[in-house]
């Protein structure tokens, strides 16, 4: 499968796991294997799906290096559910499939899903939302007071000097025209149109309504995310039955701030940490739907195929507004889950929460169908939800703040709606969007570096994980190493300097012969003086 994000548009997790079932079924290698006394052609062991699999998914931008061997797993058991693959025998509906040397095949039928059909309903213009005219008094609050000053996306150069030129013309105008009043529902509709143009925009798709319908779009949601904030950019909930108990909110402080939050009052026993941690998982995991919500599920599916280093701005730009979105009890919740799960992953000082599990992955592993899942058994879900809360542990301080640019666009509107140079908030003229780069461009030499740099630490994992594999035999792990030095010839000297490494990894004889000394024949000398 190409390196490459699915495209945007409905559906994404559909189009994904068609994409993925048919790289495997196209790319996985087939031959002959010998099971119980009897030869088998055209198929493969689980182990064997697993490693092709696994190097498959970690090299894909939509999921990227984090992708563990037990998620790979994970989805080879949703490929035998579904009847991507099948055992040796033509069995399958189970989902007993194990990292071993099992075998299976590809059956006959299409492992392809069918796209579901959109409603025509919602398939609106944005204008149709934005069309009456509005006669009540409303007056637009000043939300600069307590919004963050936060740099936001500078205008273009020709955007401003058309700004510049709007407003010698309204200047000219202001004393010939009355100013129009604006009602509440003219600044609603205004911050559903301006947001729903800079998503449009960001994520480069023909209509936003593709992956959200207008209706979803709750502009008192938006209004009070940005205008009811701590110093921290934290939302702050008026009413407190919608916020989290003060137990977890307790507890999640003391996992944050560990070890300094853990004065004379908390117990000091063995694995008291693990219990805390359990209590906070518990509460998330019993949550009637993801923070992210199952709504907005489509849209922040799209937003992964971005999540790649030389977009990463742009999907900054993009989850940046999509949170806005959310309920503020939402967005308050996944706030200070992130916060909390960041501080905790970069915490030396932290405890081991788990045996096997360092404490990054666990924080992506327990919290990740608390932040996304669809409503409907996606099979994609696990690993479409790590990526992003990984992105998000990475990024949640850029994320999670309020654009103070999306507020001086809607004032903006707001006056060319005043001042009567436009009718109605969705038709006319549009305040300039922000121009701005997703990255910063590189030389061709530094890009090739950068490429070969990349590679190769991706080959030095390939190598390692045959090395530590578990699963495989002597005999196979013999088989792929040689193949492997047969490609990589430097990287193996690398790791295996000498034939006595190899050796003491395989519990066997060096498989190259070391030079026998040459023994100079002695030269007697004469014992006459």
């Amino acid at each position: 499968m190409e390196d490459r994000g699915a495209p945007l548009g409905p559906y994404r997790a559909t189009k994904l796991w068609n994409e993925v079932t048919t790289s495997f079924r196209v790319g996985m290698p087939l031959r002959k294997h010998r099971q119980h006394l009897k030869k088998y052609s055209n198929c493969f062991t689980a182990g064997e799906a697993v490693d092709w699999l696994y190097d498959l998914l970690r090299s894909n931008s939509n999921f990227g290096p984090e992708v563990t061997r037990q998620q790979t797993v994970q989805l080879l058991r949703k490929f035998l559910k579904n009847h991507v693959i099948e055992d040796i025998k033509g069995r399958w509906g189970s989902e007993n499939l194990d990292d071993n040397n099992q075998l299976f095949r590809f059956p006959a039928t299409s492992p392809l899903k069918t796209l579901p059909q959109r409603h025509t309903e919602i398939r609106k213009t944005s204008t149709e939302y934005f069309s009456k005219d509005k006669d009540s008094i409303f007056k637009l609050r000043n939300l600069s007071r307590k919004t963050p000053k936060k740099r936001g996306l500078l205008f273009s150069q020709e955007n401003t000097e058309n700004i510049s030129h709007e407003r010698i013309i309204n200047e000219d105008q202001e004393n010939s025209a009355d100013n129009r009043e604006i009602s509440q529902e003219d600044v609603e509709e205004v911050w559903r149109y301006i947001i729903m143009i800079y998503l449009q925009t960001i994520l480069g798709v023909p209509s936003i309504e593709e992956l959200i319908n207008p209706s979803q779009v709750i502009p008192q949601y938006i209004i009070y995310n940005m205008s009811n904030t701590s110093k921290h950019g934290v939302v702050i909930l008026q009413d407190k039955s919608e916020d989290l108990p003060h137990w977890v909110l307790s507890a999640m402080k003391c996992l944050a701030n560990w070890p300094k939050s853990n004065d004379n009052n908390n117990p000091t026993y063995v694995g008291f940490e693990r219990d805390v941690f359990r209590t906070i998982a518990d509460y998330f995991l019993d949550l009637p739907e993801p923070l992210l919500t199952f709504e907005y599920y489509e849209l922040f599916v799209n937003i992964l195929g971005l999540l790649q280093p030389h977009l990463e701005r742009v999907a900054i730009n993009a989850l940046q507004l999509c949170c806005l979105l959310l309920p503020p009890s939402n967005r308050r919740k996944l706030q200070l889950l992130m916060c909390m799960i960041s501080r905790m992953s970069q915490n030396v000082d932290m405890p081991k929460l788990h045996e096997e599990i360092g404490t990054r992955s666990l924080m992506i592993r327990t919290f990740s169908r608390c932040v996304l899942c669809c409503a409907e058994e996606v099979d994609l879900d696990e690993l479409l939800a790590s990526r992003l809360v990984s992105f998000l542990m990475d990024h949640h301080q850029e994320i999670l703040q309020v654009p103070t640019y999306l507020q001086t666009a809607v004032e903006k509107h707001l006056d060319y709606i005043r001042k009567g140079h436009v009718k109605n908030p969705g038709y006319g003229q549009v305040v300039p969007l922000p121009t701005y780069s997703y990255c910063q461009q590189i030389s061709t030499q530094e890009f090739d570096e950068q490429k070969i740099s990349t590679s190769q630490v991706a080959i030095e994992e390939l190598l390692e994980s045959i090395v530590r594999s578990k699963s495989l035999s002597l005999k196979e792990r013999r088989r792929k190493l040689r193949q492997f030095q047969k490609e990589y010839p430097l990287i193996y000297k690398k790791r295996f300097p000498t034939t006595e490494s190899e050796a003491a990894l395989l519990d066997g004889k060096p498989t190259i012969k070391q030079p026998m000394l040459s023994l100079r024949n002695a030269k007697f000398h004469s014992l006459r003086y």
